[in-house]
This record gives structure tokens, sequence and C-alpha cells, in this order.
């Protein structure tokens, strides 16, 4: 093959250069030809100067076509960089030396290629496998011209008493070695599997191109071979001396990996991280060892570089990471999350009720007073911190809402450890990917969760909710348990240090989104957000110490004795939110005398389904609640009507948020009414289409960027002009700090400087209101203009025999045909095409609300998410209506 065969390679491109060599493994004088893809003689015909030069390190078994996109993307007149993507000698199209190269050649030999080429800065790293750990030697070596360092799934450092990965270990295999990487192509094609998706034939073709017959792949084997598997390894010195250099290194560095990586595990991205801390990190999920032909990884590198500047080096740019909102300088007045808890311990109420949790037969199962509470939080921070956990450790917590949750997750956050919570309403699959993510120091779960560590291989030190006996602890690899810390730490009071308050600015928690519009997103809060939450809702809603709190809704039972609000769990599974019942919430009521209640959607549905079951104490415990709060998904105002009359003397309010900015505004029922009639009545501008969710919360700003005619919101200037259709934004105090190694998404929600955008779309009308009317990415391009879908999804709610409506679009953007699937009650028998009576009645509805439907469809129930039971999967809904329309079979989506 030559370069015209390999696709997406410009051949000008392709190039020899003939290197003398200076590396232990060649006699003096030797010459080395190396082959290069190299774009800088192209920049200079087209007369553009480079703002510096990426040199690109593969790794094994691969060659320098895998940084095609990087040499494409440097190659464009408006941000041109030359690109210098090398073949390893003994690899890709380079000499074949006859010699065993270990990596300190390796480094020196890179070493003498810049030197002949006669690089000079800024020149930015980037490496993917091996290649990593010789770029980041040559970096190491070259600090004058080092502006930055990329890295892509590779490995700097082994974990003491970790075996290296199984694939390696058989690679490494006397049996297996020679034949598996020389003698055989087995290597390449075991490696070009692990693409995903699956590499087309031509790409293929080209990565095995060079590779042809066992005589040019001895590199490979030796490449295998020259692994230091341990410190007796040849090789061992010179990469622990890249592992300790990293400390030294002063230059910005970009973290680019894909997680389904059998080799390069998540374990040897949080080493690097803990290497380098200031490194942007994005995690590709789904992607694999071969991220770079997996994802496009150009478009985050020069966005980075853009981002990073020129001249000496990428320096004094605007972070990209930067929160949504400005932080208060340091040093500011900050009451810490905890501050109300302290101090109704310390006063009169200290024996009073703080935190309770309901057995299934109406009883309470368990209970702390404000001063027991405070007492457990204090003895279980200092058994913590003896079993090692300290600031900016990373907890993940698997403990259901009740007593055992509240005392772990403050101990956490006095000790200044980060608490990451991904509850099990992600489903087994969302939960393991959400953990191993966040690879965190220690684990604390009930028996199931610790089960689930040992079967899936999630990380972290395990500590039991509960003691176990000896043998189930060494099954499952626990280490102690929480009552064994509060125990050693109450033997310890006045004898161990209390922890220092922790700096408010440092990460608190890793806070997972519901995975209802893809993979679940860690989003990180630092301590002084937490508190700025809790202050929003304490000022919005007028919760405050005294309150008696229901919490069915897991975000709520942990913000109870942040706002000395007493707080108690209903008896219910709140990974399942349906499973609330009219009983369970009425004898949690009475069990503190509550005053607010909070619960999602689905929650209150399955309240006034189970209705019947109250008696008189029942019916006279929810009459004395005075709030009731439903979140996580649209409140159908017919829903909350209903509730009212369940709840005769609450104010209901439905606020609107997401895990990044909760609450961002808030409405009450009888606002909604109001809202409902200006609609109705055409006597405000901007009234209708959508849900209105009421007016900003206590210290948060919301403006949205207008729409384009193809549904995306590529501006930059919020507007709050009444009837201006466009994404959402918000600024607060409270909003996250920024997403969980996920800094291309971090960078796109943060591209309005001092704001957060959403993703959801919406609107304001003439009063300050805001109206949503369905997310970004489920907008539907028909052909006469953008589709919002959630001003018709309403109009077809009202209809007799209609649950949950869901308006998609299917077809090509721009050019979609507008689909109703409708959720019958009852029950449709057969997933497919409405019956025409139905039909009609929906296109009407959705016609007055200003839609045109094309087709129709029914579904006994809509696929929505694990932990609302709400949030409808439009993305699964349009494939799914696609295939029906098309003649497919009418499967359940």
């Amino acid at each position: 093959m030559v370069a015209a065969d390999w696709p997406g390679v410009d051949r000008e491109w392709s190039r020899t250069v003939d290197v003398p060599s200076t590396s232990a493994a060649d006699a003096p004088g030797t010459v080395r030809r190396w082959h290069l893809l190299d774009n800088g003689a192209q920049l200079s015909r087209r007369s553009l100067a480079p703002a510096g030069t990426l040199l690109c390190v593969h790794g094994n078994p691969t060659w320098s076509y895998l940084w095609r996109t990087l040499l494409a993307a440097g190659s464009d007149p408006a941000r041109p960089w030359r690109v210098v993507a090398v073949d390893q000698l003994d690899m890709g199209f380079s000499e074949r030396t006859g010699t065993f190269r270990r990596l300190a050649d390796r480094i020196n030999d890179l070493g003498d290629l810049t030197a002949a080429l006669g690089l000079d800065g800024p020149v930015v790293t980037v490496g993917h496998d091996w290649g990593g750990v010789i770029s980041l030697g040559w970096a190491l070596a070259h600090p004058e011209q080092l502006a930055g360092v990329v890295l892509t799934n590779t490995a700097v450092h082994q974990p003491p008493g970790s075996p290296i990965p199984a694939a390696l270990r058989l690679a490494l295999h006397p049996a297996v070695h020679r034949w598996g990487t020389t003698t055989s192509d087995a290597f390449l094609r075991v490696t070009h599997s692990l693409a995903h998706p699956p590499l087309s034939r031509a790409v293929r073709r080209a990565f095995m191109a060079p590779y042809v017959g066992p005589g040019r792949r001895e590199g490979v084997g030796n490449f295998v071979a020259d692994i230091p598997a341990d410190a007796s390894h040849p090789s061992f010195p010179a990469l622990s001396r890249v592992a300790e250099g990293l400390a030294g290194l002063q230059v910005p560095a970009l973290l680019l990996w894909g997680p389904r990586d059998p080799i390069f595990s998540d374990r040897y991205l949080k080493d690097l991280i803990g290497k380098l801390p200031s490194a942007k990190v994005h995690r590709f999920e789904g992607a694999g060892h071969l991220v770079a032909e997996d994802r496009d990884i150009a478009a985050p590198v020069f966005d980075w570089l853009a981002l990073c500047g020129r001249g000496s080096g990428p320096a004094g740019a605007r972070p990209v990471s930067a929160a949504a909102s400005p932080t208060p300088e340091p040093g500011s007045e900050f009451p810490p999350l905890w501050a109300p808890l302290t101090e109704l311990a310390a006063g009169p109420a200290g024996g009073d009720t703080a935190v309770a949790e309901m057995a299934s037969d109406g009883n309470v199962a368990r209970s702390l007073s404000w001063l027991e509470l405070e007492q457990d939080i204090a003895a279980l921070a200092v058994g913590l911190r003896q079993a090692g956990v300290r600031k900016g450790s990373r907890v993940s917590l698997m403990v259901p809402p009740g007593v055992d949750l509240t005392v772990v997750l403050y101990a956490c956050l006095r000790l200044g450890a980060v608490v990451v919570v991904a509850d099990a309403g992600l489903g087994t699959r969302g939960l393991s990917r959400a953990v191993k993510g966040a690879t965190p120091d220690f684990l604390i779960g009930i028996d199931k969760a610790l089960a689930a560590a040992a079967l899936l291989g999630w990380p972290g030190q395990r500590i039991s909710v509960r003691d176990l006996p000896p043998a189930r602890r060494r099954v499952l690899a626990v280490e102690t348990s929480l009552p064994a810390l509060v125990r050693w730490g109450k033997l310890q009071a006045g004898a161990a240090p209390s922890p220092q308050d922790p700096d408010p600015d440092a990460p608190a928690a890793v806070l997972f989104t519901s995975g209802s519009t893809g993979p679940a997103k860690g989003v990180v809060y630092t301590q002084r957000r937490l508190a700025a939450m809790r202050d929003a809702v304490a000022g919005t809603l007028g919760i405050r110490p005294g309150a008696r709190l229901v919490a069915g809704f897991a975000p709520f039972a942990l913000l109870g004795p942040a706002l000395g609000a007493v707080s108690v769990t209903p008896a219910m599974d709140v990974t399942a939110p349906r499973t609330l019942t009219a009983r369970a919430l009425a004898e949690a009521a009475a069990a503190i005398g509550a005053t607010v209640v909070f619960a999602s959607p689905a929650a209150l549905r399955n309240v006034l389904a189970t209705r019947k079951g109250l008696g008189p104490a029942g019916h006279q415990a929810l009459g004395r609640v005075e709030l009731l709060l439903s979140a996580g998904a649209p409140v159908a105002e017919s829903l909350l009507a209903d509730v009212q009359r369940l709840l005769p003397g609450a104010s209901l309010h439905t606020p609107y948020g997401m895990t990044e900015a909760l609450p961002v505004t808030d409405i009450s029922l009888g606002q909604i009414q109001a809202a409902r009639a200006d609609a109705a009545t055409g006597s405000m501008a901007g009234a209708g289409n959508g849900v209105c969710v009421g007016q900003p919360v206590h210290g948060a700003s919301v403006a949205v960027i207008p729409l384009a005619a193809d549904g995306t919101a590529p501006g930059n200037h919020p507007v709050t002009a009444p009837g201006v259709t466009g994404e959402i934004l918000v600024s607060a105090p409270h909003v996250k700090e920024t997403y969980d190694r996920l800094w291309l998404t971090q960078h796109e929600s943060a591209r309005t400087a001092g704001w957060h955008r959403t993703g959801d779309v919406g609107h304001f009308d003439a009063a300050g209101r805001l109206w949503v009317e369905g997310r970004l990415a489920h907008l539907v391009t028909a052909p006469d203009g953008v589709v919002t879908p959630v001003g018709a999804e309403q109009a077809i709610e009202c209809l007799d025999g209609v649950g949950l409506p869901a308006v998609v679009g299917v077809g090509p953007s721009g050019t979609q045909a507008v689909v109703a699937v409708v959720e019958t009650v009852p029950p449709a028998r057969r997933a497919g095409p409405a019956a025409p009576e139905l039909a009609a009645r929906v296109r009407e509805a959705a016609r007055k609300a200003g839609v045109s439907v094309s087709a129709v469809l029914v579904v006994s129930a809509q696929p929505t998410d694990i932990r609302h039971n709400a949030k409808i999967d439009r993305s699964r809904l349009s494939s799914w209506a696609s295939a029906v329309l098309a003649g497919g079979r009418a499967r359940t989506p």
C-alpha cells in the first residue's frame, strides 16, 4: 500500500527522514530511517504559519495513521498547527533495525528525530498506549520546547500489588508471546477488534499495511516484551523516571479516555489525574482502547489548544471548566452545610427527633435526636479518618436514604471527603458505569451493594453499613463497618483532634444525573455550592429550622438536616418512586407531625391510586401538611389538583431544576392555574405552548439563547424577552461547579460566560414566567420549522383514554415527520398504529396546539427513566417509531 491507499491521509503528508542515532542500542555513526506523516511542508506551501507543533506518538501495534484526524485538523487555514506523527523505529513504515529497543532507547530515539527535524517550541506532545509514556519521556527531557501534553489511554505506573492487565499477561506468556505478536498477526487483529464501533474494512487494511509478514512484526513482539511487569524488568527504571517526573510538569495537560479498555482501565486514568491534578479530563463513554478511532478527538484537542492560547505555550486562557456562576471571594462568609444541624444539637431542641425512617408496619424503625445525630457524625468522622479517609478522598455511598446515609454523608463532608452518589435508579449497568468512572477510594454500602461491588469489580476499599460475620466479610472483601467506626470514634472522644472545616471551594460531592438523556453524568459540587443549594431552597420555599419533612425523594432526604428540618423517610423503595403508597405517606407524616412533603410525580400518582386504603387518622395526618413539593419531571395540573384534595391545607409547588442546578424556578398550583388562564385567553404575551414552571428562585437568574432554524442554539447572547424560544440558561450560586471528567460537556455547558446551558428549551411570558417546551435534543425539525414537543403533548394528555404522550421526529433533520406516540388507558394490548378514532382525536388536539401530526402510534407504557419513572426516552421512541412506520414489526419500544 502507498499513502494514496490510506483513507483519510493526504499523500503529501507521508515522508521519510534519515536520523543520526545516539541510542545505546545502535553503534556510533548509525543512521536510522524514519517514516512520518507531517503536514509541515503543506502549511509552508500554503504560506500558513503554524501556532506550534503537535508531536504525535503511537503505541503498539498501531502507527502514525492513528493521528490522521489531527493532521487534517492542523491543516485547516483557520487554525494551522504543524502535526508530526511519527512511526517509531521497527514500527509502521520506519526502518526495521534488527535491534531490541527498550523504553529508554525509544525516548532517546524520539529526541534524535526532533533534533534532526529542528523542532522548535511550542511543542505539544500527543501520545497513546506506550506512545504516551514515550511522549512524556520526550516532554520531560525538553522542557524549553514543551507547551503542553495530550494523553489518550496510556499508563505510567502499575499500582503495587496489582497485576498488569490480563490481556498483556497473556501476550507475555512464553507459550503465546512469539506466535501471538510476531509469527501471526493475532495481536494486531485483537487490538483492532477493540474499536467501538468496529473499524471499516479499509481502515483495518491501512492499520495492517506496515505489518505484513513476521519480519515486519518484530517490533510488535519486542514492544510487548518491553512492558515492565515488575521492578525487576530492565525498563522499570525508565518508566519510574517518567512517572516521578510528572510531578514537576508545569504545562497544561489534556486527558482523553476511552473507558471500555481491557488494558488501560479507569484505574490508570485515576493515577494520571493524581499526577497531573490540573489536567482537563474527558471520558468518552462507550469508547475503548482506540479512542482516537472511536470518537472525534481532533475537535477537542484543537478547542483546547485555542483556549490555552499560543506563543510560549498554552497559558492564560479562560478556564473552560470554570463554574457557570461566579464564586464568592475566598474567605467570604460561608455557613457550612451542616451549620443548622450543629446549632440545633447544641440548643434546647437537642433531644428532639432529627431523622427517622419508617418500617413497613407503619412504625418508626429507627430515629436519632439532633444531639445523637451530631455525636454519631462526629464519631464516624473520626473513625473514617482512622480508616484512611482524607480530604479529597472519594467515597461512594451505596446506602438507602435514612439514618445511616444521613450520618455517613455529613461525616464525609466534615472530613472534606468527596461523596459519590449514584443511586440504584440508574439500573445495574448504569450504576456500574457511574461507579467505575468516578473511581472512588472507598465504597460504603449495604450488603446488596457490596455483593455487586465484588461481582462487578467496583473500585474502592469496602465498608459495610452493618457489622458482618467474619466469613461474609471475607467473601465481600469488607475491611470494616460503620458501627465499628462509630464505636472507635466514640472511644477516642476528646483524644482525637476534631476534623478541621474543609475548604469551602473544594469538591464535596459528585452527584449523578438520572441518565434519561444518555449515560448518567457526574456533577461536581463544592462545599460552598451545596450550602448555596440549601439557602436557595430555604429562601424560596420558606423551609426553616423546625419544619417537619417527609422525604420521598432522595435529595431532600439529605437536605433536611442542613435546613434544620426533621426528616423522615417513608416505607418505600426510593429507587422506584411508584412504590410510595398513600398509607406509607400518611404513616410517615403522622410519625413526625409533618408540615412538608416532597415526592416525585410518579410517587404522587401511586399515592392517589392507593388513597382508598387511608383511614381517618391518615387523612388527618395529611391534612396537617402545609407544603408539598414535587419535581423530577413535568407535573400535570390535573395531578396537582387531585393531590390538593388529598392534602387540602397544603400549598402545592413544583420546582423546576436538574441535578446541575436544583432548584431553578418555582411555581404553585394557583400560579399554574393563573398561567393556564392567561394562555387560554391570550391576554398575556408569551403565555402558553409548554409547561409554566414559574419564576427564578432565590439568588438565581434565568435567560434563553434563541433557537436557530435548524433547532440549535448557536448564539452566545442571553435574552429574557417574552415569546422568544431558546435554550434555557441559569446562573446561580448553587449551580454545579463542573462535570466530573467530562471536559467537553463542561466546555459546552459553560460556553456562555457566567451561565450554565441546561439543554432544555423554553421561553418567557410578559410576566417573567418561564415556560418549558422540551429538550434541545428532542426538538423536531419539520419542513415548516422547529417543533417543540411539550405544548402538543399537554394538549394530547387531556384526551380521554390517554396516559403519557410523546411527540417525536422521524426522518432526516430538516424534513422530519411529527409522530405522536401515546400511552393508552387502559394499556394497549399491542403496540403499533392507533385506531382511527383515537388518531383523529390526537391529531385534532395537536392541531389546536399548533402542531401538525403525521402519524399516531400507541404503546402500553412509555419507556421512562428508572429514577423518576416519568422522563420518557424520546430517542428510543423515535427509533422505534421509524422502524414501525417503515413496515417493521411493532415490538414494545
